[in-house]
């Protein structure tokens, strides 16, 4: 009784229409008995939570709404801070805390090989619906301990997620980073969030022509409560235009049947959800409603970390004041779902595939249309393309364009990621003693351009079986000479070691967990390597952990978004070191203009020869300072390392005169980063007092 009093006051908006949807009508229909609509288990599978970051909601909220989905047979969504590996292991009880999404944003937060292993869909966010185009921020404040720890960050930095992905400039590149994601973990189905905008049809029809297997539209409505609030009242437009638009989009194109279609933004009913269907979702998110019934009351500051209900706070104290129950959510979605029923039977439809894009479904309600939309055309929305018995899309005069009656309106086929003969599949082959024993073994082996994501299977592979802790370093050591694809190395996890002699492509050792990746020319090769370019743009992209040595020069964008790899590169390009969280990197060699852009921790070391650097920094949120004792230990062992592993003549051109050398190095130092570390190092003090007191 109480939800249809809730549904009513959502679905009856004739006094005051605030949404699309609130104008149009069912049309009359003859009904079948609700007992023939296909039952409610199977529909729960189509359901899904909004992707909020643990960070952006407390522990309790993140981990109810996974709870509460996953006892429904439906899927909760990360968001883009990570998830506690401990939540990967089922409850003594039966539950889970597992989320089936996760989330790859911008920021890469968490996003390591364990993460990506542990999940059912893989969710590529290219833009959030709230706040399209714009970048995210986690003030530091709000970086716990626990959440430092999940994103592999340090406690009390502000986090920032660039606006773009840095290696997503076409449709190519979102084509290359769902290969990536595939080859990591085969089983996932990989989707891609856009926003609903004029246009963002045939921006899906290039993401499903990418291989993406589904493709979320997400409403201007709702959205994070940190959002700016210009972004929250005049970006994005409604659902309603976006999921038609893409819909008539893809069955156009004959790409519909390849991808399932979902969308979000602020559905609260069983009638939102049959209208999405009618217009071309066969999935639905909720996300503000699932809030809400966990305890939300819209106090609109979640960015302060002060939620007095425990929902949107790190506060330890305001945490405990979270009362959200599983069973509120299964019960919500109960109530969602048999409203959906009873609308499906009264449109006498028995299956959810048979709404999907069945615009002839729906009216404009015409007496309900305050006197300022009395001209409101809705035939943009409710086109259905139709049927034609020509095999190729025809144009009749200045008509609408007709497709063949064989083209698929709702998913029925698999995508085809061609990772069935890739590299991996050979490298896991030969390293089945280390894969089934830990036993060390090494492999030999050549490598072209063709080779992409080479390691991302392997280390999926290694996380299944072993888990964070993957293998003792060195135990799969693999020696490739050649040409390297793109994404050499991506994802490696901890005991592999990758070591080319050659050059590698774009996107070398992104998302790299552990792994060490060793480059160096081939060694007929001529000229001199710290003059050239040996690996490509935006490398090392969200590396977790881990080490690399490269021989050469580095693109643009050389270790964006680093959490905690230590490196050494013969030179970089421009925006080095951009959104930099953690890790140590030794640039040995010149660098381009911007370097550090965003970047709130780690640090850099760059030998500046030429005494030009500080005007190629930008000293937003940086410092540059002479190196300490400290840092001259970091300095020798990580190039003693490089010229070990690479046999680098400038590397141990500067270690034969250390002392010499050493002050051409500058220390890029984070503003922030060296306030936490400058905090930890009194309270170390402090503690050594109280004790010898």
């Amino acid at each position: 009784k109480k939800y249809r009093e809730f549904a009513n006051l959502i679905n009856d908006q004739s006094k005051n229409p605030a949404t699309l949807r609130s104008l149009l009508k069912f049309k009359a229909a003859k009904p079948i008995p609700i007992e023939k609509v296909e039952p409610a288990e199977n529909i729960f599978k189509r359901l899904a939570t909004g992707a909020m970051s643990f960070g952006s909601i407390s522990k309790g909220a993140h981990e109810n709404l996974a709870i509460a989905m996953n006892r429904l047979g439906g899927r909760s969504n990360t968001g883009e801070g990570g998830e506690d590996p401990t939540r990967f292991k089922p409850l003594p009880n039966g539950d889970s805390k597992r989320s089936a999404i996760k989330q790859v944003a911008s920021g890469r937060f968490g996003v390591t090989t364990n993460y990506l292993v542990n999940a059912d869909e893989l969710q590529i966010k290219i833009a959030q619906g709230a706040k399209p185009g714009e970048g995210g921020q986690l003030p530091g404040h709000k970086v716990s301990v626990t959440i430092a720890k999940t994103r592999y960050t340090t406690p009390g930095v502000t986090l920032i997620s660039p606006p773009p992905h840095h290696d997503i400039y076409s449709i190519e590149d979102l084509a290359q980073l769902i290969f990536d994601l595939k080859n990591v973990n085969p089983r996932a189905r990989i989707s891609v969030k856009l926003v609903s905008e004029i246009g963002v049809g045939t921006i899906a029809a290039g993401v499903a022509k990418g291989h993406a297997d589904m493709i979320l539209i997400s409403g201007a409505d709702g959205g994070t409560g940190a959002s700016p609030m210009s972004s929250i009242k005049h970006a994005g437009l409604p659902w309603e235009l976006g999921i038609s638009e893409t819909h008539q989009t893809l069955v156009l194109n004959d790409l519909r049947s390849r991808v399932r279609l979902q969308t979000d933004g602020q559905m609260r009913t069983g009638r939102d959800v049959a209208i999405a269907a009618i217009l071309g979702a066969e999935e639905y998110g909720f996300c503000t409603a699932a809030l809400i019934i966990s305890g939300c009351v819209m106090l609109r500051h979640c960015h302060l970390n002060t939620c007095s209900v425990g929902v949107a706070t790190q506060d330890e104290i305001l945490e405990k004041r979270f009362r959200g129950r599983p069973e509120y959510l299964v019960n919500y979605f109960r109530f969602v779902v048999e409203e959906l029923r009873e609308i499906m039977a009264s449109l006498g439809i028995s299956r959810i595939e048979e709404m999907i894009g069945r615009t002839e479904l729906l009216e404009l309600n015409s007496g309900i249309l305050p006197w300022k939309a009395k001209n409101i055309d809705y035939s943009r929305i409710l086109y259905k393309p139709r049927p034609s018995l020509k095999s190729i899309n025809i144009y009749e005069g200045r008509g609408q364009p007709k497709v063949p009656k064989t083209v698929g309106t709702y998913y029925q086929m698999k995508q085809d990621h061609g990772i069935d003969k890739v590299l991996d599949r050979k490298l896991i082959d030969l390293a089945k003693p280390a894969l089934k024993e830990a036993q060390p073994v090494k492999i030999e082996l050549p490598i072209e351009n063709v080779n992409r994501a080479a390691g991302a299977m392997l280390s999926g592979e290694v996380c299944k079986r072993y888990g964070e802790e993957a293998l003792p370093d060195g135990t799969i050591h693999c020696k490739f000479k050649g040409t390297a694809g793109q994404s050499f190395g991506a994802f490696l996890a901890k005991g592999i070691s990758f070591e080319l002699e050659g050059m590698a492509n774009d996107y070398v050792g992104k998302g790299i967990s552990g792994g060490r990746i060793i480059i160096y020319p081939d060694k007929s090769a001529g000229y001199k390597p710290e003059e050239n370019i040996i690996i490509g743009n935006t490398t090392f992209y969200g590396a977790i952990t881990g080490e690399a040595y490269i021989r050469g020069v580095a693109g643009e964008r050389f270790c964006i978004r680093n959490s905690g790899l230590f490196g050494v590169v013969e030179g970089v390009g421009d925006h080095g070191c951009e959104y930099m969280t953690g890790g140590r990197v030794v640039i040995l060699g010149e660098t381009g203009r911007n370097f550090a852009a965003g970047m709130s921790g780690g640090i850099a070391y760059v030998y500046d020869a030429a005494g030009d650097f500080k005007n190629k920094c930008n000293m937003e949120m940086v410092v540059l300072e002479a190196v300490s004792f400290e840092d001259e230990l970091t300095i020798t062992d990580l190039l003693h390392n490089h010229y070990k592993h690479t046999a680098s003549l400038l590397a141990k051109k500067v270690l034969d005169n250390f002392k010499k050398e050493l002050k051409n190095f500058i220390k890029v130092m984070p503003l922030e980063y060296k306030r936490i570390l400058e905090q930890k190092k009194l309270e170390q003090k402090m503690n050594l007092a109280e004790v010898s007191d």
